[in-house]
Formats: structure tokens, C-alpha cells, sequence
């Protein structure tokens, strides 16, 4: 399964969206990064530490410049603003939305190029998600990344 298609019914999982989002928001963390990091480990593509790391700066580059930004205007978006009517600002929400969603599967297409083929050897998820951390700029506690693992069990 291709990564895309992988993330999209990893994140619909139920507790899945909570945990990306408690990851993204609260301790820095790049979702398709770490989502890249669970696909390679299920689909048993070794990912060394300098494939982490070329896919850390990957991720931290195209949250800087596209991802981040529209997500920024996205939630920027989210509160009525005076003057402007309702449905304008809810229907300019959702074209960043999809904007945001489209630079976000960008990042994964472009992720999935730098994982190798499968090679058949097996990963623990966790240890995965642990080594994908250590390679990104920011930590996570275990228990934040323990709760992703879980949701997508």
C-alpha cells in the first residue's frame, strides 16, 4: 500500500487524529513525518538514521514553508470575523483546508520517494517512532507517542 493511502486510514482510526493532534500541537511534531516513520516500519522498509534524517529536514522544510502557513490561515479562519459574512469566511476556510490537506500529502509523496523497498526484515513500531524522534528537531514523551501506536494497532 502506497504511504499516502496507508496514512489516510491510519489517521481515521478511532484515537488516531487525537494523539496526531496532541503530537502536532502540544510537543512540535511533524504528523506525516512520523506517520512516514510507521509505514516504512509496517511495510518493513528499513529507514537508517540518515534516511530519518533527510526525512526529518524534508518534513521540517515543507512544514516552514507550506504546511505550517496555510495551517496558520486555516485556523486563523476558524472565529467569525466582523464584517465579514459567515458563509464567505467558512467557505474561504475550506479552500485552505483543502490547500493545507494537498501540501500535506505533497510532503508524503515526496517522503515515500526516500524510503527504500521493502526488505522484508520487521520493525517495532514503537522503536520506529522513537528513532524518528530522536532524528527531529523537538522531543515527545513516550506516552504522546505510545498513544499513536495504540490508535493505530
Amino acid at each position: 500500500m502506497n504511504f499516502w493511502d496507508w496514512a489516510l486510514a491510519a489517521y481515521a482510526r478511532p484515537g488516531a487524529a487525537e494523539a496526531c493532534l496532541e503530537l502536532q500541537d502540544s510537543h512540535r511534531q511533524s504528523i506525516p513525518y512520523l506517520l512516514w516513520a510507521l509505514w516504512a516500519a509496517d511495510s518493513q522498509r528499513a529507514l537508517p538514521t540518515e534516511a530519518l534524517r533527510a526525512g526529518a529536514l524534508l518534513a521540517a522544510q515543507w512544514e516552514a514553508a507550506a504546511v505550517g502557513p496555510l495551517r496558520a490561515a486555516r485556523r486563523g479562519l476558524k472565529p467569525p470575523a466582523e464584517g465579514v459574512p459567515d458563509a464567505v469566511r467558512q467557505a474561504l476556510r475550506a479552500e485552505v483546508k483543502a490547500l493545507e490537506l494537498k501540501a500535506e500529502q505533497v510532503l508524503i509523496n515526496a517522503l515515500e520517494a526516500l524510503a527504500p523497498a521493502p526488505s522484508g526484515a520487521a520493525t517495532d513500531r514503537g522503536e520506529r517512532l522513537a528513532a524518528a524522534v530522536d532524528a527531529w528537531s523537538f522531543p515527545a514523551p513516550a506516552v504522546a507517542l505510545e498513544r499513536l501506536v495504540q490508535a493505530l494497532v
